[in-house]
């Protein structure tokens, strides 16, 4: 009976109607991909805003795989050992376009961030760099539980059912997930706060470094040696952040020390010009410079110099930084001060050693 029903005439030429229509599915599937999407891409291009070219570009893929499920199922109707109607294989089916249409939408979540973005620049929204990618993830877990869900019922489960029989075991997933939790809400913390955004330098006991992004446990910050850091959010919003991107101006501080052959006109005259130097200097902020003769030392009178730069940067800084300090050599050569270096004087008293010469040739 099976060998009659596999030799039969009819038989093959189902199956091979149902390999031609799943076969002409995916050469679609190419034109598609290859010439009705690119004219549409194109189009949308000219469009006023970008977020249509992310709609297509978010479902390029997923259209791709409809085709073939399309085709399949077409081609299911005359493939003799399937049954289109079959219950399973229609669960099947619903579920696969379900999955695509998920798929599609979780790869559109991502540029959520862009849709944000372009909301708060057209109405002056105060939304948070930080807060657009983690709105986008959690769009990601929303389209993703709501698409277990929904599959789930197609295949007769109630997810009602399996909500509350998380009651039962709920105490011990609390407890497994008490760092997961202590994490997100690390977070929500850090998010509600703004410490700092993403592009900021910042500086914390456990890392410095460059925020990178922010997820619902960690945040990834990439470390001066170009390293990638991964730091939960509880231990960084328990720890002091330091975040050297929101300074208005830079600090620069020295003490400079002159030798003591210094006169006091000398030293009243580097003090007034390296005062008047910062002033007049436009890299340099005019509200707080101090240079004073500050102290006595050792081996040297020191001048107390404090000022700050406009900019932040840190390649700018130290280009400020150095034509500062050559200037400041210019104003020492020129009056004829010398830094001071760390050296001692002896004085010895010339009748105590001729005493212990006569003591010597005595003894």
């Amino acid at each position: 009976m099976f060998w009659e029903f596999i030799m039969s005439y009819e038989n093959w030429k189902d199956i091979g109607i149902s390999i031609g229509i799943f076969l002409l599915f995916l050469v679609f599937r190419k034109i598609f991909a290859k010439y009705v999407f690119a004219l549409l891409l194109k189009l949308s291009s000219k469009a006023p805003s970008e977020f249509i070219s992310h709609i297509f570009l978010a479902f390029e893929r997923p259209f791709q795989w409809l085709f073939l499920i399309i085709g399949i199922y077409v081609a299911a109707g005359y493939f003799p050992l399937v049954d289109q109607g079959n219950l399973l294989f229609l669960n099947i089916i619903r579920s696969s376009v379900i999955v695509i249409i998920s798929w599609g939408l979780f790869n559109l979540s991502s540029s959520s961030s862009l849709l944000f973005k372009r909301i708060n620049q057209k109405f002056n929204t105060e939304m948070d760099e930080i807060l657009l990618p983690f709105i986008s993830k959690a769009l990601r877990i929303i389209i993703v539980a709501i698409s277990v869900s929904i599959i789930a019922e197609v295949f007769g489960y109630s997810i009602s059912t399996f909500v509350a029989g998380l009651g039962i075991g709920g105490l011990a997933i609390s407890l497994a997930a008490k760092d997961a939790l202590a994490n997100l809400f690390g977070g929500v913390v850090i998010i509600t706060e703004k410490p700092f955004s993403i592009g900021d330098w910042i500086m914390t006991p456990s890392v410095e470094g460059t925020v990178e992004d922010i997820s619902f446990r960690s945040t990834v910050i990439r470390t001066f040696s170009q390293a990638l850091v991964t730091v939960p959010n509880a231990t960084l919003a328990n720890e002091p952040i330091t975040n050297w991107s929101k300074m208005g101006k830079r600090q620069i501080t020295f003490n400079l020390k002159v030798s003591y052959d210094t006169t006091k006109d000398q030293l009243r005259n580097v003090v007034h010009r390296i005062e008047t130097l910062l002033k007049d200097h436009p890299d340099i902020h005019p509200d707080t410079i101090f240079v004073t003769f500050d102290k006595y030392m050792d081996n040297g009178l020191e001048i107390f110099v404090y000022f700050f730069t406009n900019t932040t940067n840190w390649g700018e800084f130290l280009k400020i930084k150095e034509a500062i300090n050559f200037e400041v050599m210019d104003i020492l050569e020129s009056e004829g001060v010398y830094v001071a270096l760390p050296t001692r004087k002896l004085y010895v008293d010339s009748d105590v050693d001729k005493q212990k010469k006569v003591d010597t040739q005595q003894s």
